[in-house]
């Protein structure tokens, strides 16, 4: 979604501003041998050959949790569940296994209870352990199944939102006509949410600026706002004002984008596709073969009107929300220099790093990026 419809001239980088960083996580040594981390060619080949049955079957099981109401129940996906052999002995601290059978990559390890930040604090004793997960243009609750499992399994409570025509919602994206049509998913869910009770919203990519919509509107309903590698706006900015400062002729997702013009070709544009052939490079250069091809079989046009819309954020509600940022080091949609723009803009509290992590790290860097939504899900008041 990052640079979407960009038509204006870059214009001069802001000068910075000094912004609190977290350190990055320190490397974790690779107790694997070096055969766990080389396929056979025999095997590349029935994984290749499975890739697009095991995406589509994957598609069709987050429909019926999401028709049922359920937990997920991935024991029964193409995916293996590793038992945590410490959980037996009553250790909440342990940090779950991830759910893929896929070798684990040196930059994104296993990790260790002591490597996290404030590890002594109880999960009982936050101020919420409720995530809500919004997706970014295009995708849809689907796309958050790792971090999920990660975090359920960690003993938080999740709920994964579709927004208004994207993954199974029943809306033809095409008729999504202003921001508050696309995110009244998520404001219903946060309108009934109980007086007192607090949840901690997460946005990817366009899902930054329908984050930022609900904490406008219901601020006290709000702990923590986290950006991941998110559109991140200041008050009177759309999305397209945002990015198209930052394009140039030869960008990717422009060369990416398909226009659809659902009230004919004399009409503005009513959502925009993305070239399947670009996607990868776009989205997932550093992502599994098998989360690219289930985002291939899964991925849905994204409403244009609402990329359009200015938004309306006051300091007493907007900025009364304590704001993190989660920058995606070879992000080929939103590049870091983008998304340090918007830092800098609308300095949050806080900005971390994902290394190696490409546009969707929520697939390329799961275990890193479950330690960084636990961490500041442990960050007490300042």
């Amino acid at each position: 979604m990052g640079n979407l419809c960009a038509i204006l001239a870059p214009k001069p980088p802001l000068k910075k501003k000094p912004i609190k960083r977290l350190p990055n996580p320190p490397p974790v040594p690779n107790s694997g041998s070096r055969w766990g981390r080389i396929r056979s060619s025999r095997k590349e080949k029935l994984d290749d050959a499975m890739l697009q049955e095991q995406a589509l079957a994957a598609a069709i099981l987050f429909q019926q949790h999401q028709h049922n109401g359920g937990s997920l129940p991935f024991d029964r996906s193409a995916s293996l569940r590793y038992p945590n052999s410490s959980s037996k002995k009553g250790n909440s601290n342990v940090l779950p296994r991830s759910s893929s059978t896929r070798a684990r990559s040196l930059t994104d390890p296993l990790l260790q209870p002591h490597q996290l930040l404030n590890q002594d604090v109880k999960i009982d004793d936050l101020e919420t352990n409720h995530f809500v997960l919004v997706h970014g243009g295009g995708f849809g609750a689907w796309c958050w199944y790792k971090t999920i499992a990660l975090l359920e399994e960690g003993g938080y409570k999740v709920t994964a939102i579709d927004l208004t025509g994207s993954g199974i919602h029943s809306s033809d994206t095409n008729t999504v006509a202003s921001l508050s049509e696309y995110v009244k998913p998520l404001t219903d869910f946060l309108e009934k949410l109980p007086d007192g009770k607090k949840v901690i919203l997460v946005g990817h990519d366009f899902g930054g600026a329908c984050i930022s919509y609900a904490m406008e509107l219901f601020p006290l309903k709000v702990a923590k706002a986290i950006f991941l590698a998110a559109a991140m706006l200041k008050n009177g900015q759309s999305t397209l004002d945002t990015f198209s400062q930052q394009a140039t002729s030869d960008d990717l997702m422009r060369q990416a984008q398909i226009f659809l013009y659902a009230n004919g070709n004399n009409q503005p544009p009513t959502a925009i596709d993305l070239d399947k052939s670009l996607l990868k490079e776009l989205l997932f250069n550093q992502s599994p073969s098998k989360d690219v091809a289930l985002a291939s079989v899964s991925m849905r046009p994204i409403p244009f009107a609402p990329v359009l819309e200015k938004l309306s954020l006051s300091d007493l509600k907007y900025g009364s929300v304590r704001r993190f940022y989660i920058e995606t080091s070879e992000d080929n949609a939103i590049p870091i220099t983008v998304q340090e723009s918007m830092i800098n803009a609308s300095p949050p509290e806080q900005v971390l790093r994902l290394k190696g992590a490409d546009h969707s790290p929520f697939f390329s860097k799961p275990q890193a990026l479950h330690k960084l939504l636990v961490e500041i899900s442990r960050i007490s008041s300042p």
